[in-house]
């Protein structure tokens, strides 16, 4: 089975120590160097939440990142992974560091 003119899509929020602990800046580092494309943003409750798109295996190596991994200073509590789906055509161009700065 090919990845071939297929993408994947995944919304995620990381609850825990995630904000002023460079979660965000350690994310776009990722995901640059894996080649996904999406947004990263604290929220006002405290986590950071955001998109994901590429191939499958991309969008699985984000997912383990932003669970398991983080920045070095981050405590990660829970991930919560929602509307996954298949695009023919991903929705960014590129992989950015949203506002909301709380």
């Amino acid at each position: 089975m090919s990845d071939s003119g297929r993408f994947s899509s995944v919304d995620y929020e990381i609850h825990g120590s995630v904000q002023g602990v460079f979660f965000r800046q350690y994310t776009l580092d990722k995901a640059q160097s894996t080649g996904v494309v999406g947004w990263v943003m604290n929220t006002e409750a405290g986590t950071v939440k955001g998109t994901f798109q590429g191939t499958k295996f991309q969008v699985d190596e984000m997912k383990h990142f932003v669970s398991k991994v983080g920045s070095p200073m981050s405590q990660i509590t829970r991930a919560v992974f929602t509307n996954e789906r298949e695009l023919v055509q991903k929705d960014y161009e590129r992989f950015s560091v949203s506002g909301g700065d709380w």
